[in-house]
């Protein structure tokens, strides 16, 4: 069985998680910037190792797409191009203030909180538990 990778895409620096092999738990990859994201994606799905991706997928309260998505739209339409692996969208609302939360709530001190590439894996994070759960559900 190969990995979930998730994606919290933004203008500037994307946040990525990624599940361990059993698809039991969720962990924050890393952050790149955007602008490098095409480059790295097609070097770790060359490895054979990620069968699905998740992407955070902004809404507003009401339910409809959020701004940024018109931001996010072309680049799921290149990555569906380009990639034979299943592209997912997930209801990321909240993600960010959820992400703020568990910084807290584990401690990590102010300075660090401040580094919003840490925000954006966190919140890749919490996409793909969000994902992971709605399986089980």
């Amino acid at each position: 069985m190969a990995r979930i990778l998730a994606i919290d895409y933004g203008q500037k620096r994307t946040g990525l998680a990624v599940t361990d092999l059993l698809r039991i738990t969720a962990n924050p990859l890393l952050t790149v910037e955007t602008a490098q994201l095409k480059a790295w994606l097609t070097t770790e799905l060359a490895k054979g190792e990620i069968d699905t991706v998740v992407i955070g997928k902004p809404t507003q309260l009401n339910g409809e797409d959020s701004d940024s998505m018109r931001y996010i739209k072309p680049f799921e339409d290149w990555f569906r191009r380009t990639f034979q692996v299943p592209l997912v969208e997930f209801d990321e609302r909240f993600t960010s203030t959820l992400a703020h939360r568990a910084m807290i709530d584990g401690g990590m001190k102010k300075n660090a909180r401040r580094d919003k590439a840490v925000v954006d894996k966190i919140a890749a994070c919490i996409i793909l538990e969000g994902y992971l759960d709605s399986l089980t559900a």
